[in-house]
């Protein structure tokens, strides 16, 4: 017997992501329309896609903001859940979507909170629970800057938090953390650049402390050991590694 399945898109993006897509379309399968959109992965992402849909499409990564507004152009109901292949729907959160797609939804935007991980570790305090985030929201009522990384949501109406919670495999261990601290600063140092901000070292380093000394003591990071200090130097070595870049940038120019 076929399980019912309910009106509410899930759209997730997926690159070389066979060891992690699984999962997240498993937690995914009360859904009528799951959307994928690849970046052209040379592993077997799409075998495994091919198992729970075929709403499938590939297209080049360009920017963030430029393929998730893409992506949710693909689905076919009126509210989308935007999961990420290294996210998971718990039961508590399916239990809610299901009961909105049944009773009808009564805001634009709904935000999620989040449970992330490195490695099996879950990351309580520093700010990174509950993280709500807006997840699931009005297709045509909401799109995303289209910037390289972390674009802006815009969507106006009031969101309405809900209880059920996605995981977030965020990083699978310190090296991987250091891996995408690398990655997402280029990006970053790129925008400021581009943007003409004006940032100096003493800035740099203002903005690192704070953010250290924010997640680690005022946000209570510390009550998660050795793993909150780490996350939190991390959280301010991003502005710190970010400026460093930024200032090759503008050296590079002026040669």
């Amino acid at each position: 017997m076929n399980e019912k399945k309910y009106s509410i898109s899930v759209v997730t993006m997926t690159r070389n992501s066979a060891t992690k897509i699984r999962d997240c379309l498993e937690s995914a399968k009360w859904s009528d329309d799951i959307v994928v959109i690849d970046d052209f992965s040379k592993d077997n992402t799409l075998d495994i896609v091919g198992e729970y849909t075929n709403n499938i499409h590939q297209r080049k990564w360009e920017n963030e903001g430029r393929q998730r507004n893409f992506a949710y152009s693909k689905a076919k109901n009126e509210y989308i859940l935007s999961l990420d292949s290294d996210e998971r729907i718990t039961s508590e959160l399916q239990d809610e979507l299901i009961r909105l797609a049944e009773e009808g939804f009564t805001h634009n935007g709904y935000n999620v909170p989040h449970k992330n991980y490195i490695g099996n570790r879950w990351i309580r305090h520093g700010g990174w629970y509950p993280n709500r985030k807006l997840k699931l929201f009005k297709k045509s009522e909401f799109r995303y800057a289209e910037e390289e990384y972390h674009p802006p949501a815009i969507m106006e109406g009031e969101r309405k938090d809900l209880n059920g919670e996605i995981i977030h495999l965020a990083y699978k261990d310190f090296s991987d953390m250091v891996r995408k601290v690398d990655h997402q600063t280029n990006f970053e140092s790129e925008k400021w650049f581009r943007d003409k901000r004006k940032m100096s070292l003493a800035r740099a380093l203002r903005k690192s402390f704070d953010r250290f000394f924010k997640a680690y003591f005022l946000k209570q990071g510390f009550r998660d050991g050795f793993l909150g200090f780490m996350m939190a130097f991390f959280g301010g070595f991003y502005q710190l590694l970010s400026y460093a870049k930024y200032a090759e940038l503008k050296k590079e120019t002026e040669r």
